[in-house]
């Protein structure tokens, strides 16, 4: 498959996944489409597995990201948001960038640690830790959109066969 072909069924394939929970946050008014869906769907989108392990790990990252960010958020920065008008060198400033720190650190080791390494996780952490998405709820609609968009991938890849190895290990990491 030629380079523009890969391309356009790149583009097409995560933009369909992202288009699912697009449509779930449009019927429900829930957080279902958030920064790091972006990145998730480009690389499930440039894998073109169905692999129940890898799938499994990227959900795996996602929840340690949220669980990270909501124990720092909690710990450190709780009523903070990153996005307020905040003083430089400000108290709650440096909260909540201690706990996003804090929970970038969490999020590294304890994807390491349990072998679900998918660097978008990185973000949700993020999202999570400064408070664009900090309650329990929003780290569960989190996990659920995840799940959707990680579903909705592998139906993709059961209905469209593979068309080229070189698919399978396109660039862009895990």
């Amino acid at each position: 498959m030629d380079v523009s072909r890969f391309a356009v069924r790149t583009a097409v394939h995560a933009g369909a996944l992202l288009a699912v929970t697009g449509a779930v946050a449009w019927l429900t008014g829930t957080p279902f489409v958030f920064p790091s869906l972006g990145p998730t769907a480009y690389v499930l989108a440039t894998r073109r597995t169905a692999d129940r392990s890898g799938l499994a790990r990227v959900v795996a990252a996602h929840v340690v990201g949220v669980v990270a960010g909501l124990v720092s958020y909690r710990l450190l920065a709780d009523g903070v948001v990153v996005t307020a008008d905040l003083a430089p060198r400000s108290p709650a400033l440096a909260a909540v960038v201690a706990s996003g720190v804090l929970a970038l650190a969490l999020t590294s080791a304890g994807m390491v640690a349990t072998g679900a390494v998918h660097p978008p996780a990185c973000a949700t952490t993020l999202i999570v830790s400064l408070g664009l998405l900090p309650t329990l709820r929003e780290g569960l609609l989190i996990a659920v959109a995840v799940c959707v968009l990680v579903v909705a991938h592998a139906v993709v890849v059961r209905a469209i066969p593979d068309g080229d190895e070189r698919e399978r290990a396109a660039p862009g990491g895990s």
